[in-house]
């Protein structure tokens, strides 16, 4: 094909030059000319082939997609997953492309997939999870002997004779005197030890005052007192209930009580706030889950929410974004609804929003990780996490990346309770720099008023 447009050309130039009464063009011109028009005739046949390769690259693309949507049956949805034993699932429609969300119930870990998605092959991706049950006496808590208990997201001990606290780390204290006698005769002395053990004026007969017991051995007399008592002072025959909620406040071996002590004749109580009941070894408190025990007043449209000391009664409600609607897909997601072709603002908002609420301590240490969002597949190039909200939000957390597809919503400084601190994560898919998607999820913590 090539060689018929040179020879074409060739003549054409001689033709050309004989017009105009002029030589046909020397050997030297005529190659020259010759090359320029290879040049020119080997450019065009290079990109009308490389059009070609690229017309039937899309006519390829173009009937692999009619096939796989012929193959696709309609209405098709992924096999119901059930909730695992002692925990819940989150989400209902079983649709490609919506998720469905596993939670354990406190003592519980989850183990397997959080979250698992309808695939287009109308499989679920990951495995399904289980809750296992936390055995919190693995780690031997208990001290000096003791024994632990394994109960639901705490433990407790049971301390052997002469300890007592949370974990048997503190003594048991015992208090005795011992006198010289002095008097004259063994029987005199004899005499005022059991008047000492039997006689109390009446005016200290009352709960927190007890007489001592007094014994005499080989001219010496030790007089003891019952435990929670001692001798104060120079009078043998009087014991005094000693203060432990004053004497052991903030010893060394910790207090007495996590919250509040009482003193009582030869002993002490300790109390918890509204909310919490004492632990069985009677120092420690434990939150009362109002939520499971139904001791909540959260109507049938609410969920109930367990905080530390109470609950909150929350109601989950999809956003009103301009030029976007959603429709909740989940108790606690919201998606967007389909976009019309030529309605950019609407592609540009939000795919989804997801609602978390977490129950925290007073004060808690920082930093630490509050939350995690991941992607559970990636569709673009590039996924960036940034922090949404305002100046409260930005002064008590922060956003960083921990992998590709990770994102974690750090603590940067204590929260002093009680208080109710929300906080927004985005996470955004890019193309080439290209927006695909954006995921909010907003995260609102409880916080308690005590930090025990």
């Amino acid at each position: 094909m090539i060689h018929s447009y040179v020879i074409i050309m060739v003549l054409c130039l001689c033709h050309f030059y004989s017009a105009f009464g002029q030589d046909c063009a020397s050997r030297q011109e005529m190659q020259s000319s010759l090359k320029q028009v290879q040049k020119l005739l080997s450019a065009h046949e290079a990109s009308y082939v490389q059009s070609l390769r690229t017309l039937r690259k899309k006519i390829n693309l173009l009937q692999a997609a009619t096939t796989k949507q012929a193959a696709k049956p309609d209405n098709g949805t992924c096999p119901k997953l059930e909730a695992p034993v002692n925990g819940r699932k989150l989400g209902k429609v079983q649709t490609p492309g919506h998720e469905v969300h596993f939670l354990c119930e406190a003592g519980y870990d989850l183990v397997g997939a959080e979250t698992r998605m309808c695939q287009d092959t109308f499989t679920w991706s990951g495995q399904q999870p289980t809750c296992r049950n936390i055995n919190e006496c693995e780690s031997s808590p208990c001290l000096n002997g003791g024994t632990c208990m394994d109960e639901v997201n705490q433990f407790s001990c049971t301390c052997t004779k002469g300890w007592a606290g949370a974990t048997c780390q503190s003594p048991v204290p015992t208090f005795f005197v011992t006198m010289m006698n002095t008097s004259s005769s063994t029987a005199g002395s004899s005499s005022t030890s059991a008047a000492a053990a039997t006689t109390l004026p009446a005016a200290t007969a009352w709960p927190y005052v007890r007489p001592s017991r007094c014994t005499q051995v080989q001219g010496t007399t030790h007089c003891t007192c019952d435990p929670g008592y001692t001798i104060s002072g120079r009078d043998t025959s009087t014991c005094t209930d000693i203060d432990e909620c004053e004497l052991f406040h903030n010893g060394p071996a910790g207090r007495l009580c996590l919250h509040s002590c009482v003193n009582t004749p030869g002993g002490y109580r300790c109390t918890c706030p509204a909310g919490y009941n004492v632990t069985r070894d009677g120092r420690n408190c434990k939150d009362i889950d109002e939520c499971a025990t139904r001791q909540n007043t959260c109507s049938r449209d609410q969920m109930c929410i367990n905080t530390y000391g109470g609950f909150q009664c929350v109601r989950v409600d999809c956003p009103r974004v301009k030029n976007a609607t959603y429709v909740k897909t989940s108790p606690m997601r919201c998606e967007r609804n389909p976009c019309p072709v030529d309605n950019k603002a609407c592609s540009q908002a939000p795919n989804s929003f997801s609602y978390h609420f977490l129950s925290v301590i007073s004060n808690l240490s920082a930093p630490r990780v509050m939350f995690r969002v991941s992607a559970v597949r990636v569709m673009g190039d590039t996924l960036r996490f940034s922090l949404l909200g305002g100046k409260q939000a930005r002064r008590h957390f922060t956003v960083q990346r921990s992998d590709r597809q990770t994102g974690q919503l750090m603590l940067v400084s204590p929260i002093p309770g009680p208080a109710t601190l929300e906080a927004e994560v985005e996470m955004s898919e890019l193309e080439k720099r290209v927006q695909l998607g954006r995921y909010i999820t907003k995260v609102t913590m409880f916080v308690s008023q005590y930090d025990f």
